[in-house]
């Protein structure tokens, strides 16, 4: 800031008056009070009263008087956008993706996904193929709604027999999974759903479908009835381990028959264990890898030689907004077990990176300036770095109050500034960058018309 040399411009004027006298003086002021009658004519009365000595009301007054408040330009910054979030979708098979929560944040998004529990991506979702193991998870479905375990319960207890014992050498030669079943072993029903369901094992999904029914003839007629019942029109079973090829659906029944599985405590329960010790079984390991990343709780997997690798599977996903989201997913007819773990953790993946976490200013960021009558500047700036988490393209929205002090100085508050999306917002303080120092005696002097 500028500051003005009052002493020198005193005596000069001085000087001035001692040579020309008070004549010249009259003459001058009355040529200044023809340009600028009121203005000029004070302000040189003023100093001429102070070179001689004589202090007068106006020097006084001036010297006290109010100063006009500092002026304000302010601009409210724009609001940083972003692109919509795009959700992986497996090149290979077909393939879904329902996602449930998070309402506050998906709603408020420019791109709308659906209702809650809506499908956020698909691809051939009503193509037929094969369901391969994912099979079991329809026969375990099936036998407890004819044979329901209650709380924590183990349920019915099953011994096997001679026949029972056989199965395991005729799944054997087929190259199927299966687990120890010898003969005269007893187990309750849950643990043997579970030897079903963890390992895979079909000798065991025969065995107790067959225990359930009677036959596997009289399992597939009631898997009919409850197909039908569920609304899975699309979905048939012939045989309970899934070898068969004729058991098939589509990725849309499956979705369905995943949040069916995931609302069942029974095998909700199972499929999320990795591993677990079972009499007359022994030691079993889930067959789902992915258990256990990215939230994954279950749910099924499923390979056949002719028509690829399957997954159905359920997982609490944690993208930063507090409670998880509940995504049921299916691959069908994916390359390789492989493939299919990648295409789903790539999804997933997706679907979490579009909730983002990002920066709407920096600190320093200018958002106005303070200037005033006698020539001083200050910047109004944002103090601190604010983020914003949001969904996607949701808007973003700024809002800004701002003050002007009767003091400018550097590092006070002078209002607050506030970003918006869905249901997150961040505010931070606006606070003064430099001071602005009070005029000089000289300028009071000489600028009557802007003091209060």
């Amino acid at each position: 800031m500028m500051q003005h040399d009052d002493g020198g411009d005193l005596a000069e004027f001085e000087d001035i008056l001692r040579t020309q006298g008070p004549a010249t003086v009259d003459a001058a002021a009355a040529r200044k009070r023809r340009r600028a009658r009121t203005g000029g004519f004070v302000a040189f009365a003023v100093i001429a009263a102070l070179v001689v000595g004589a202090p007068t009301a106006y020097t006084l007054w001036a010297l006290q008087a109010p100063l006009p408040e500092p002026i304000l330009a302010a601009e409210t910054p724009t609001a940083p956008q972003r692109d919509a979030a795009e959700i992986y979708v497996a090149p290979e098979g077909s393939s879904a993706v329902a996602v449930t929560g998070g309402g506050a944040y998906l709603d408020a998004a420019d791109t709308v996904l659906g209702s809650d529990g809506a499908l956020w991506t698909e691809s051939g979702i009503d193509e037929v193929r094969p369901m391969a193991s994912i099979a079991k998870v329809v026969a375990a479905l099936v036998i407890l709604d004819a044979h329901p375990i209650d709380g924590d319960g183990g349920g019915p207890t099953l011994t096997f027999g001679r026949a029972d014992h056989a199965l395991y050498d005729a799944y054997y030669v087929r190259g199927a999974t299966i687990a120890a079943m010898p003969i005269g072993t007893s187990m309750s029903l849950r643990d043997a759903l579970a030897t079903m369901l963890v390992p895979s094992a079909s000798n065991y999904a025969e065995a107790v479908s067959s225990w359930a029914f009677g036959s596997v003839g009289s399992y597939a007629r009631a898997a009919e009835r409850w197909l039908a019942a569920n609304g899975l029109e699309n979905t048939r079973v012939v045989e309970p381990t899934g070898l068969d090829p004729r058991n098939t659906s589509t990725a849309r029944d499956l979705i369905t028959l995943g949040r069916l599985a995931a609302a069942n405590p029974v095998v909700a329960r199972i499929v999320a264990t990795p591993s677990m010790s079972v009499s007359g079984a022994g030691r079993i390991v889930n067959t789902n890898a992915l258990l256990g990343e990215r939230g994954i709780t279950g749910l099924k997997t499923g390979t056949l030689e002719e028509s690829g690798s399957n997954l159905l599977y359920t997982a609490n996903l944690d993208v930063g907004i507090g409670e998880p989201l509940q995504v049921v997913g299916v691959m069908l007819g994916g390359i390789t077990q492989q493939s299919v773990r990648h295409s789903v953790l790539a999804t997933l993946d997706s679907i979490a990176g579009g909730f983002r976490t990002q920066p709407v200013a920096a600190d320093g960021d200018r958002v106005g300036t303070y200037t005033t009558a006698w020539g001083g500047t200050a910047d109004l700036e944002v103090a601190g770095a604010p983020t914003l988490r949001s969904w996607s393209d949701t808007p973003i929205t700024v809002e800004m109050t701002v003050s002007t002090p009767s003091i400018i100085a550097d590092g006070a508050e002078a209002g607050a500034i506030t970003w918006t999306a869905g249901p997150e917002s961040v505010t931070v303080p606006l606070r003064i960058a430099g001071d602005i120092e009070p005029p000089s005696a000289w300028w009071r002097l000489t600028h009557p018309g802007d003091l209060g």
